[in-house]
């Protein structure tokens, strides 16, 4: 696989035209998983968006406090990493930014919602019985 992958990389070198030749030698260029792995992690960003559709009793709170937890970490470490990783930083804020608004989105949907449907009901209740 190696030996195939250096064969393509240099038929590659040829085509790719001299002014963006610094991105593709770059230390998180193309030519490196530092640039495939959080080019394909945008999937679950597109997942995430896909998700402000579903209703709140949907959606996992597992599943949405690991993107938010996992985006929050990876996008410190893309930071501290040498090279610094931009497209690693920002898919894992992106990643966390829908994890984030999923556990919000189940917090007011699931839990905030009927508390104060409840609240609500008791309180015309109340005010039913005292007439």
């Amino acid at each position: 696989m190696s030996a195939l992958y250096r064969a393509g990389i240099r038929v590659l070198d040829k085509a790719v035209p001299a002014k963006f030749q610094p991105f593709w030698n770059h230390e998180a260029g193309p030519k490196t998983i530092f640039f495939w792995a959080p080019t394909f992690k945008w999937a679950l960003v597109i997942a995430g968006l896909a998700d402000v559709a579903r209703p709140a009793e949907k959606l996992s709170v597992r599943q949405a406090g690991a993107l938010a937890a996992t985006g929050l970490i990876w996008s410190r470490y893309s930071m501290v990493i040498i090279p610094k990783n931009w497209n690693l930083f920002s898919v894992n804020i992106f990643v966390a930014i829908t994890g984030i608004y999923q556990l919000q989105k189940i917090y007011f949907g699931c839990y905030l919602k009927p508390l104060l449907c409840h609240l609500h009901c008791s309180s015309v209740l109340m005010s039913i019985q005292r007439a």
